[in-house]
């Protein structure tokens, strides 16, 4: 895939990924929930520091492996391809099963200030083996050939991060609405269900794709 072909790609997937809730999203709007906005928004902002600085290790440490071997970025690619299968799995199963989020309701967060809120959020996400994956995996797979692998790998990741703000603000904003949306079994099937086609697709759309 050419440049463009690449940010796209990459972008929807990230978009998923954001729209998709996991711990980072719990974590947010946790935070929301007790009622300061200031405190809530200081840990999505460390939540996105903490993806940014994963897409700039993940480039720098493996894009030049996958670039230089074919055999490496086929190794590599069909381990991201087998990562979003299951992940496809994981959300097709929890929509035909009907799994809520109903423990987003049930666990307090403790009233912390700006900065011990900002780490929380830092160390949520460096310290989340699904982010780890999603990145050593993912992402040297939309480095293309011909590009500088660390400044492409920090603007893919740069706009994961961006996007992620964005999705968080609006869940700040809208927290109880969202509370309402995401522990209702019907909601928790949406999400899942079009999360885990979206993954499958991509899993595919790799499988297909030629270095």
């Amino acid at each position: 895939m050419d440049l463009a072909q690449s940010v796209i790609a990459f972008t929807l997937m990230a978009l998923v990924v954001t729209l998709t809730p996991g711990l980072d999203m719990v974590l947010v709007l946790r935070q929301s929930l007790r009622g300061r906005r200031s405190v809530a928004f200081a840990t999505a902002m460390g939540i996105c520091v903490g993806a940014l600085l994963w897409g700039v290790a993940a480039a720098a440490g493996l894009a030049a492996l996958f670039v230089a071997s074919q055999a490496a970025y086929n190794v590599l690619r069909f381990a991201g391809v087998a990562y979003l299968l299951w992940l496809a799995w994981g959300y097709l199963r929890a929509a035909w099963r009907g799994d809520g989020l109903g423990e987003i309701a049930e666990v307090a967060v403790e009233d912390v200030g700006w900065g011990a809120a900002f780490a929380k959020g830092l160390l949520t996400d460096l310290l989340n083996p699904k982010m780890a994956v999603f990145y050593l995996t993912l992402l040297p797979l939309f480095l293309p050939v011909g590009y500088n692998p660390v400044l492409l790998g920090t603007l893919l990741a740069g706009i994961h991060a961006l996007m992620a703000m964005a999705w968080f603000t609006v869940v700040i904003l809208s927290s109880q609405a969202l509370k309402r949306f995401l522990t209702h079994g019907r909601g928790a099937r949406v999400v899942d269900g079009v999360a885990g086609t979206a993954m499958l697709a991509f899993g595919i759309g790799l499988t297909l794709e030629h270095h």
